[in-house]
């Protein structure tokens, strides 16, 4: 199965009878799954099914789904709601000789609010039904899309990690063979510390000064940092290859490689080192940004 980005954006329209209908999909960044439906008055049959097929597709991801439906074709019907002109027409009887104003008009009356109700012809159940199926059958086509879309971009995403991933696995070689990281070197420079110290002042313990050196070194040995650099590029180059839904599992191996690139950095005794470990810092940035964007 391929990697899937969470961003993306498909469109779909159609028509059923009488109803015309569009959906819009748009998926963005999420820690979790989120579906917002947005239906128009009336068609609240939609949401169970159309959030049941979008969990059955998506992982990850706040996703807005837009439907709008509108019937073409139907004359609409005009008529004048009885009770309710009468009533008007009775609180203008009872008003004349009060109130000093125009005599009232037909149009004045009709724009009254309720005296006229325009209806549209009424729908058949088995039209309605119809109607949703079709509406449902759109929302597949256009979830087809996204889904296709966002594994599209997650292909992509896929390439640009594998290479944050080479680069972070070439400055851990660097690290590796670098001079300054070999334990006689780390000796030889403490070595010249204490008899820096030494010849400044006979206070000092030679032998102390031996164990201190010796504790140094070893605290100074990125051996476990590089051990653990690779196990985590092997583990995430292998996510990336099985594809799926790999987004958290990648983000918590970014975590572990920016923990180790900020230990090895921080043991650098040399300036050759502490170069190398700042670049794998910002490699490490560089994937942990990009990861974010998986489903």
């Amino acid at each position: 199965m391929a990697l899937s980005s969470m961003t993306g954006f498909a469109r779909g329209h159609g028509v059923a009878g009488s109803y015309a209908w569009s959906w819009e999909l748009k998926s963005v960044n999420a820690k979790g799954l989120d579906l917002r439906l947005r239906l128009p008055p009336g068609w609240d049959a939609i949401e169970v099914p159309a959030r049941a097929r979008a969990a059955e597709k998506l992982s990850r991801g706040t996703t807005y789904a837009n439907l709008t439906v509108e019937r073409k074709g139907v004359a609409p019907t005009v008529k004048v709601n009885e009770p309710v002109l009468n009533a008007v027409l009775a609180t203008l009887k009872s008003l004349r000789g009060k109130v000093e104003a125009s005599p009232p008009t037909l149009d004045g009356i009709l724009s009254l609010k309720g005296v006229i109700e325009i209806t549209e012809e009424d729908e058949r159940e088995e039209d309605r039904r119809a109607a949703e199926a079709a509406i449902l059958s759109g929302f597949d086509k256009a979830l087809a899309d996204l889904v296709a879309m966002r594994r599209e971009e997650g292909a992509t995403l896929g390439r640009l990690l594998s290479a944050r991933l080479a680069e972070i696995a070439a400055l851990a070689a660097r690290a590796e063979a670098a001079p300054g990281r070999k334990p006689e070197a780390i000796k030889a420079r403490l070595a010249e510390q204490v008899a820096t110290l030494l010849s400044a002042s006979q206070r000092f313990d030679s032998d102390r000064l031996h164990q201190e050196a010796i504790m140094l070194a070893s605290k100074a040995d990125i051996r476990e940092e590089l051990d653990r650099l690779a196990s985590h590029v092997a583990q995430a180059q292998k996510l990336i290859a099985d594809g799926g839904p790999a987004g958290r599992r990648l983000d918590f191996l970014a975590q572990e490689l920016n923990r180790e690139s900020n230990t090895l950095t921080a043991k650098a005794n040399d300036v050759d080192l502490t170069n190398i470990g700042l670049e794998l810092k910002s490699t490490v940035e560089q994937f942990r940004e990009q990861v974010q964007n998986l489903e």
